[in-house]
This record gives structure tokens, C-alpha cells and sequence, in this order.
């Protein structure tokens, strides 16, 4: 960490727990979130893998954890050490803007010149001292007065992710790595991201937003202002027994929107985002196939077995089987084959389709089967 000691000291960061990942149904359910499951093997699940690589950072009494109150006994659970006054509680999901601003509202009460950085609560990171040069340039720019991101160095030409485009450097002291960003670039076709990889000017977003509370407060304002306007009421109301109250009068009525398109997008447009490139490895679990490729470490012929009583019979196969129960399941000569076998629901596709598991959970929305969501 080479940024200053006197603006570390300042920093907070934000765990938005939230999303069912409905590309990880049936494994990730809404009383399931795939943020308390072990994706990884490790025997953490990915909410105490993204707690213990932030408590480092700043510190366990400096991290808060936003989420749902159907998941306050499961976070709590997973993190003993998180202070009782930084659980925040969501009585029903607003997506990143309302989680991350009330959030920064709420800090930015307690402590005026607080700076925050928000990091999902569901990616996995290998590089802890890679991720630690990053946030450190991040909070660097962030005091400088931007607002913050760290893109991934792309290693492939994915089209599961996001894009920034970068523009050129900025003249930060404690971010000598600071690029200007041009643009946010949505999930691209195969031909346009490799076209990205071979630019070498563009990043995969990953969601990692680090900045001063105030400043990131008035972006949101200049864009949302009756959005601003609901979160300090409730920041206002947060630390007094007039919480609840507030609470329930104010946040069914805060816009759904992701923080993207209300801070991220527009302080680009108006030259005041920074991104830090973050050459580590990042994965944001965002299907069976990442989760394949996770545990195959490249080999294209592997099977990945997830389940503390799986029991899996396989013979020229690979890809991935998730098993829940202990009912038997054989593979025989099957390429990149996805099986997730629950107690109530069973899916097989494959690596290829792996994305378009969302539009079976769409599906069975639109069915009235939520039973099984």
C-alpha cells in the first residue's frame, strides 16, 4: 500500500450483499444467494472470502455490509467479527445505487470526510498484495477528488463483462497508474471484444467503486436528486430511533437503478472517473462456467465435483456437476456438460449455454413458480 497513511486512515469499505444470481439457479436461490455459497472449494464461501480480503485493508470495524434482512442471520453467521452497527438492511432490493449511496449517506454522517470503497460481495480475487496495490491508487484518486474504479486487466475476449474504455493518464501522485475513462461499454459480441483485447485500451468493469463519500454523493445528486434526497433522509434517521419508520416510509419508494448509469457513467462523461488497471486474477462467478473454469485451472479436460456428498461416476468427461443430495449421477462421454442436482430442481445444459440459465429462472418467474426460486 503506497498511498498515504493519512487517507487510508479515512477509509471504509462497502460489501453490497445483494442479487440472487439467477445465472447460478438452482444452486443460488433467493434465500440462497450465491454470496453465501462455497464456489470456490476453498470452504469459504465468497461473503468471508471478500471479508477477509478487505480486513487487511482497513481493519474488521471499517467494513459495512449492506443486504437484505431475510440474510441478516446467514451475513452475521459468516462474519462474527462485522459490528453490529455496520449491518445495513434493505427491506426489499433497489439494485447498487440505493445500497451503495445509503451506505455512503450513512458514513458520510459519521465521519464528513470518509472515503468508501464498494466491493461485491461475490467475486473471487487469487492476489491479495495485486488487489491491495490497486485499492491503495484507488483511494489515491479518490482524494484527489475523482471517483474511482478498478478495471481488470481483459485476458480473454469475454463477452460476460462490461468494458472501460481508457483514456489517457492522470497526472496523481498517489495514482501514478490513473487512466481517464472515456466510456462504459456494455456486454459486447465475440468480434467486439476481441477487437477490445486487441486495442489494449479497454478493461473488464469490475463493479469496484472507490471515492469520497461526499463526492460520490453529489454525482449522485446532480443526476438523481429525489433519489439523493431519500437516501440522506434515511442516513439522517439511520443512528436515532426514528429508523424504522423512516425506513419503511422511505425505501419502497427509492428508484431501482444500478450505480453504473447514476454516478459511474455520467462522472465519466464529465471527466471526473479514474480508473486504476488491476492486473490480477478476478472472476465474478457469474455462471456455472466460470465456476468450471475456476476449479479446471485451464485444463480443458477436467471435471470440476461440488457437494459435500456428491457422488459422481465419470468417464471421458468434463465441465461441472453440482450435487446437493447424495443420489448417484453418472457421465459418459460428455464434453463441458453443466448438471446441478437440488432437492427440488435439477438443471443440464452446457458451458456454452451457461449464461442463458437466467432465462429459466425469467421463465419460471413469469410461470408463478416461485416455489422453486
Amino acid at each position: 500500500m503506497t498511498t498515504s497513511r493519512e487517507s487510508l486512515d479515512r477509509f471504509y469499505s462497502i460489501i453490497p450483499a445483494g442479487g440472487i444470481g439467477s445465472r447460478l439457479w438452482p444452486l443460488s436461490r433467493a434465500d440462497a444467494p450465491k454470496f453465501l455459497h462455497d464456489l470456490t472449494g476453498s470452504g469459504s464461501t465468497l461473503l468471508r472470502g471478500t471479508w477477509d480480503r478487505l480486513a487487511p485493508i482497513n481493519g474488521e470495524q471499517r467494513i459495512m455490509v449492506v443486504t437484505g434482512r431475510s440474510h441478516r442471520a446467514a451475513v452475521e453467521e459468516q462474519l462474527p467479527q462485522l459490528a453490529d452497527h455496520n449491518v445495513v438492511l434493505e427491506s426489499e432490493p433497489k439494485d447498487s445505487t440505493a445500497a451503495i449511496g445509503l451506505a455512503a449517506a450513512i458514513l458520510a454522517k459519521r465521519e464528513p470526510d470518509v472515503i468508501i470503497g464498494s466491493f461485491a460481495a461475490d467475486h473471487v480475487i487469487a492476489d491479495q498484495r495485486g488487489f491491495e496495490r490497486a485499492v491503495a491508487e484507488a483511494i489515491g484518486a479518490a482524494d484527489a477528488g475523482y471517483i474511482a474504479t478498478i478495471g481488470i486487466t481483459p485476458t480473454e475476449p469475454a463477452i460476460g463483462f462490461g468494458y472501460i474504455h481508457c483514456g489517457g493518464s492522470l497526472d496523481i501522485a498517489d495514482a501514478p497508474h490513473a487512466k481517464s475513462v472515456t466510456s462504459f461499454v456494455e456486454k459486447p459480441e465475440l468480434e467486439t471484444a476481441e477487437a477490445y483485447l486487441a486495442d489494449g485500451n479497454y478493461l473488464w468493469n469490475g463493479g469496484m467503486f472507490i471515492s469520497r463519500a461526499d463526492v460520490l454523493l453529489k454525482q449522485l445528486g446532480e443526476t438523481r436528486p429525489e433519489l439523493l434526497a431519500g437516501l440522506q433522509e434515511l442516513a439522517d434517521a439511520w443512528d436515532t430511533s426514528a429508523r424504522g419508520a423512516v425506513v419503511d416510509r422511505v425505501w419502497p419508494n427509492l428508484e431501482k437503478i444500478a450505480i453504473d448509469y447514476t454516478v459511474a457513467e455520467p462522472a465519466a462523461a464529465q471527466g471526473r472517473l479514474a480508473v486504476i488497471p488491476g492486473d490480477f486474477d478476478w472472476d465474478d462467478v457469474g455462471d456455472f462456467a466460470s465456476i468450471a473454469k475456476l476449479h479446471s485451472k485451464g485444463r480443458a479436460s477436467d471435471l470440476a465435483i461440488l457437494g459435500e456428498n456428491a457422488r459422481v461416476l465419470a468417464d471421458s468427461s468434463s465441465g461441472i456437476v453440482v450435487s446437493q443430495g447424495e443420489r448417484l449421477i453418472s457421465l459418459i462421454g460428455v464434453s463441458d456438460i453443466v448438471v446441478v442436482d437440488t432437492p427440488d430442481a435439477l438443471l443440464v445444459t452446457t458451458s456454452a449455454n451457461a449464461q442463458r440459465v437466467k432465462s429459466v429462472v425469467d421463465a419460471l418467474k413469469l410461470s408463478g413458480r416461485s416455489d422453486v426460486l
